[in-house]
């Protein structure tokens, strides 16, 4: 019969996914293979398989009958002479293989293991070590350390990996796409969101999968790890809600920080990616993030994202023009759940491509893709407009190669209209026949028609070419003076009058260019200033948020709230008492001080109901007063013990439905319960 440690080794393989570069390289060193590495080094933000990976190599191992040596680096001393002892076995016995995990704790030890204790192995001996920091380039870099260091940086689950793990873990078919939206291929997140999906404790009312609290709360732990201060977790806020976090913006949104020093501690998250517009989290971070916020702290959540939203207005307002073009993007990323905002965008990061001004060298790819999307009669009024109005085009390459991908243009056209131009493109002279039939466009007016948006591999729908250029019209018609109206053309326009409603409005002119039909949409700026615009899905999307099944129930609540009054006299239990981590203390600067002050006023607070006058009397000597014992606490107040606990069960009672109802509503909705006041 297997032993205990050989059926669990052997459901490790069952279940383990993936990393086959990592497995297959380390089999080789197995097998005596005088080209395979030596030492294997693995990093990655937390949650991403390091830890699985190790185990999964230990087994290796074991079956090939070496010893392995288990080492954690977050019980590792600051004294090498300790780290040495532990893992005497790979200086002493031949083929002995290492393991050191979260290195991220013991990372001063990085110089000596390389320079003393890693050539001093065993024969056959080899060393795996795994972090959230990336080794030192200096030894991937030198010429005796390059033929026997593999390094890998461990990057989230594929799509078809992502799918094997949640099928593995017979997750219903019809909850995996939402799971894996909100995992982004991080295996611990996949693993975890599986397990909630599985059960009860993940689902809504509506059977749609959510993550419930404890899965965040483990999510947040694995992969954010601790956070040093509470501006350092507003720091965090920014970045979970913002599409790109810059210290400019840190600056803005938390007047009073040292937004460079958090800014720095941010960059060096290893769950954090450094772009050119600013620190992009990892998608499983920020879902967690955003999700734990939402839950914990609803009014901070509408807070943070109503100060970003502003700030972002400001900066259409007031920054220079060459800051501006992506602003309506960020602003548009803070309401992406929206359903408005949903049909009409994506922030795919598979998708991600940049835009340029239109050169001369760029004409062909262009001319090439309009013909080969729309037809030679359009290419040929891209032809005309590029002559035109060459400023209007926008080319879009892909980030990674820089391959010409897609291209824009919006036109920018004064009243009254040129002839040549009317006569010329069908869609532009629907445009301004339009507005002649509605409300025409005075001398000193313009239009703006976001005339091509040409993308072959996704052509007119949804797609980041789209979200950048409708970004820039909206930012331009913010910034232009003079505009009357704007406009834009969809060739399906069944599908976009579907998506754009609430937004533009259909003129139900149909233009025909060659053989293609096209809708004409838009909006009168005159009316509907860009800023009243842009604020309608601000306040579309700024309800404030409840509690759903996803958060903590009233049962553990009350228990939550037992245990903290239990804990009051044991500074380290209460300070990881299971009430601090609900919504009630989510906005504390300080939250043992700050929860333990507001446990003191919700209980006084208790003697402003005259049932709680005894009940108030009750608590306070049963756990504020010092008695040792409810017997003693009882003696205090000259009671007989069953008066006493009476008195108490009912105090317990008031107390923990004026907190709920805390909870639930936050400091400014009490709703029907007693709340407790800040005094």
């Amino acid at each position: 019969m297997a032993s205990v440690g050989e059926r669990l080794s052997s459901a490790r393989g069952r279940a383990f996914i993936g990393r086959e570069e990592e497995l297959g390289r380390f089999e080789a060193s197995l097998a005596g293979d005088p080209q395979a590495p030596f030492v294997f080094y693995a990093y990655g933000p937390g949650g991403i398989g390091k830890s699985t990976l190790l185990r999964r190599l230990a087994d290796r191992a074991r079956s090939a009958g070496r010893v392995p040596v288990e080492l954690d680096g977050r019980f590792v001393s600051r004294d090498p002479a300790d780290f040495e002892r532990a893992a005497a076995s790979f200086l002493d016995v031949p083929g002995t293989v290492l393991f050191v995990d979260s290195f991220e704790h013991c990372q001063w030890l990085e110089s000596w293991l390389w320079q003393h204790f890693l050539p001093r192995a065993a024969d056959g001996a080899l060393a795996v070590v795994a972090g959230r920091v990336a080794p030192r380039a200096q030894w991937s870099a030198d010429p005796a350390w390059a033929g026997v260091l593999h390094v890998s940086e461990l990057k989230p689950f594929a799509d078809e990996q992502s799918r094997s793990l949640l099928a593995a873990a017979r997750l219903r078919p019809e909850l995996r796409d939402r799971v894996l939206r909100f995992a982004g291929g991080n295996p611990l997140a996949l693993s975890l969101a599986a397990a909630a999906g599985a059960g009860s404790a993940g689902w809504s009312q509506e059977e749609i999968w959510a993550p419930s609290a404890d899965v965040l709360r483990t999510l947040l732990a694995g992969l954010i790890g601790e956070v040093p201060t509470a501006a350092h977790r507003r720091a965090l806020e920014v970045a979970a809600q913002a599409h790109s976090t810059s210290e400019e913006l840190l600056s803005s949104v938390l007047p009073g920080e040292d937004a460079h020093l958090l800014f720095s501690w941010l960059r060096d998250l290893p769950f954090m990616e450094s772009t050119h517009r600013g620190l992009h989290p990892h998608d499983a971070a920020r879902e967690t993030l955003a999700a734990d916020l939402r839950w914990r702290a609803p009014h901070a959540f509408l807070a943070m994202r109503r100060r970003l939203a502003e700030e972002y207005l400001r900066i259409l307002r007031e920054a220079p023009e060459e800051c501006v073009w992506t602003v309506t993007d960020e602003l548009f990323y803070l309401f992406k759940e929206t359903e408005t905002l949903a049909r009409l965008r994506t922030w795919s990061r598979e998708d991600e491509v940049h835009d340029r001004p239109l050169q001369p060298g760029d004409i062909d790819a262009v001319l090439r893709m309009a013909e080969q999307t729309e037809g030679p009669a359009s290419a040929g009024l891209v032809h005309y407009w590029a002559r035109r109005q060459p400023q209007a085009f926008s080319v879009y390459r892909r980030v990674g190669t820089g391959r010409i991908v897609a291209f824009t243009a919006r036109l920018v056209l004064p009243a009254p209209p040129d002839p040549q131009d009317l006569a010329t493109d069908p869609v532009v002279a629907a445009a301004w026949a339009h507005t002649e039939s509605t409300a025409p466009v005075r001398p000193g007016e313009h239009i703006g028609v976001s005339r091509f948006s040409v993308y072959p591999e996704r052509y007119q729908v949804p797609s980041r070419v789209i979200d950048l250029s409708s970004s820039r019209a909206q930012a331009e018609a913010a910034r232009a003076r003079g505009r009357a109206y704007g406009f834009a053309v969809y060739q399906d326009a069944d599908a976009w009058a579907a998506r754009v409603k609430g937004t533009l409005v259909d003129t139900g002119a149909r233009p025909r260019v060659g053989e293609h039909t096209y809708g004409l949409f838009c909006v009168d700026w005159r009316e509907v200033p860009v800023e009243t615009w842009l604020r309608r899905f601000m306040s579309a999307a700024d309800a404030p948020a409840r509690p759903g099944p996803a958060g903590i129930s009233r049962t553990a609540f009350d228990q939550a709230v037992r245990e903290a009054l239990a804990h009051w006299r044991d500074a380290g239990a209460f300070s990881a008492c299971a009430l601090l981590r609900t919504r009630l203390a989510a906005d504390f600067e300080d939250p043992v001080g700050e929860l333990r002050g507001l446990l003191r006023r919700a209980v006084d607070g208790l003697a402003g109901d005259p049932r709680g006058v005894r009940a108030r009397e009750a608590l306070t000597a049963g756990y504020f007063s010092g008695a040792p014992t409810q017997e003693a606490a009882a003696r205090r107040l000259g009671l007989p013990y069953g008066t006493y606990r009476r008195h108490l069960r009912q105090g317990l009672d008031l107390l923990c439905e004026a907190l709920w109802q805390w909870e639930l509503h936050g400091p400014d909705e009490h709703g029907e319960g007693t709340a407790p006041t800040d005094g």
